[in-house]
């Protein structure tokens, strides 16, 4: 009714002084539209007040005064910001202050950070509620919470301080009552968790209403996993164990090998796991088992964020490439040397087993879309070399690679993220009353996802970052 009285006094003011004028209000014209759950609507005006998207009209319906700030989006295309879901800005700390930046410049308006020290990533979080114009939303869940045999405890420069150990059930409850009374946003599980330490964490994540997202810890299977209270999984790990014929006799093998008679680091015994079974698993897979974990999964809701890039980059050595080596130009000038230099010293031969291991990725994004699965968009950055801002692009095109179409890609990385922290009714769609975060961009994404990348402008908030004001960013 509200908009309706708006618009009826609108047209009374357009049919007596021929054109309308929208206070404290600037406008985008002639745009064509592609909300993630209602598709592509053509030559589109949208009005945004303040922090909000106020109305959309049709733009051969009314005639906009040019008082007003107009943007001309003809043959243009508008989408909402954003959204990378998995990120890690303790991962290296040094790019940490620069990340911000890279996903603006690459239209990433929203973020969810998937493990560090909670006081490093809180910081960034008060930096981007203290600037909501200029900086990504983010959600933290602070440290990993692993086990005993913590794996990103810092022992090395690939397994930094992430993770907090925790030796028993009493431990782990009050690290995650510590993190619940900072106000985390959601919780994350890690692989080397006890079956009842994993059973204390869903009920706590339950009990203050967080969501609980992580690996699968080896110590079950990821039927109980999800059956539990595991509300998202990330990179698919650790499930392939519960899809082969040998699921339980691996069971039986792993929480033998988790009594660590060896004392092996976590990193170490972690890896000798994985390289024990994960390919044994992939080269004997059971389909009626397959079906059996994804028909759980279905059943539960247990969402998805498979980071596909991140597993093929290793699998292919893309990061070798020509045209990989210009990505590095967008990192801090030191941080693109000294990648340079460590990609250098790898070897560029593909990883057969790597590749067969993506190949089973992307079938079970296939597999799993069709048995009505939700996905979340979320790359791992900035792990695996993979440039912030960019690898959400990478990330979005994987995915349809994998089976779901180029509108299915773009709602993983906006109305589904939105959905997750129950903020869908006010962000990640094109509708009046929701959180200006939009994207212009030059050319049609759901022709060719690779247009995400063709950004004219930003809008952060309600802020207008045009091209000019995102290429500053950059330099």
């Amino acid at each position: 009714m509200k908009n309706f009285i708006l618009f009826f006094s609108l047209f009374i003011f357009s049919c007596s002084e021929e054109t309308i004028f929208f206070e404290n209000s600037y406008v985008i014209e002639n745009i064509n539209i592609i909300d993630p759950i209602d598709g592509l609507s053509s030559n589109k005006t949208v009005v945004i007040t303040k922090n909000k998207i106020t109305e959309i009209f049709n733009s051969n319906e009314i005639k906009i005064s040019k008082k007003n700030k107009i943007f001309d989006g003809e043959s243009k295309f508008l989408i909402p910001g954003l959204w990378d879901t998995h990120v890690h800005f303790a991962y290296q700390t040094e790019l940490a202050d620069s990340m911000m930046d890279l996903f603006l410049l690459h239209g990433i308006t929203s973020l969810r950070d998937t493990g560090g020290p909670f006081d490093f990533v809180n910081s960034y979080k008060q930096n981007s509620l203290e600037n909501p114009k200029t900086k990504a939303r983010l959600k933290i869940a602070g440290p990993l919470i692993d086990g005993k045999f913590n794996v990103y405890d810092g022992s090395d420069h690939t397994h930094p301080v992430l993770s907090i150990r925790n030796v028993d059930d009493d431990e782990l409850r009050k690290n995650v009552e510590m993190l619940i009374e900072n106000k985390v946003d959601f919780l994350k599980a890690y692989e080397m968790l006890s079956p009842s330490q994993f059973k204390l964490l869903t009920e706590l994540a339950k009990k203050n209403n967080l969501k609980l997202t992580g690996h699968v810890p080896l110590s079950i299977n990821v039927e109980i996993a999800s059956s539990s209270g595991l509300n998202s999984i990330e990179h698919f790990r650790n499930i392939e164990l519960s899809m082969t014929k040998m699921t339980n006799n691996l069971l039986k093998e792993r929480k033998a090998i988790l009594k660590n008679k060896s004392a092996l680091r976590g990193a170490s015994l972690r890896s000798l796991l994985h390289n024990k079974q994960r390919m044994r698993s992939i080269y004997n897979l059971d389909s009626s088992k397959i079906k059996n974990v994804v028909d759980i999964l279905a059943k539960n809701d247990t969402w998805q964020i498979p980071t596909l890039k991140l597993y093929k980059n290793f699998a292919s050595k893309s990061y070798k490439s020509k045209e990989y080596d210009s990505y590095l130009n967008l990192l801090p000038k030191n941080i693109g040397e000294n990648w340079r230099k460590t990609i250098r010293q790898l070897e560029a031969k593909e990883d057969k087993e790597r590749m067969d291991f993506t190949k089973w990725q992307s079938s079970m994004v296939k597999y799993m879309h069709k048995k009505g699965i939700t996905f979340m968009a979320g790359t791992d950055t900035p792990i695996g070399f993979l440039v912030p801002g960019l690898s959400l692009h990478q990330e979005i095109e994987e995915l349809t690679n994998s089976g779901l179409t180029n509108l299915e890609a773009l709602k993983a990385a906006t109305i589904n993220p939105s959905k997750y922290f129950n903020l869908h009714d006010s962000l990640g769609r094109i509708k009046p009353n929701y959180i200006a975060d939009l994207i212009i961009l030059n050319q049609n994404p759901l022709i060719d996802i690779r247009n995400t990348r063709k950004i004219r402008a930003v809008i952060k908030n309600g802020f207008f970052m045009n091209r000019k004001y995102l290429d500053s960013i950059k330099n």
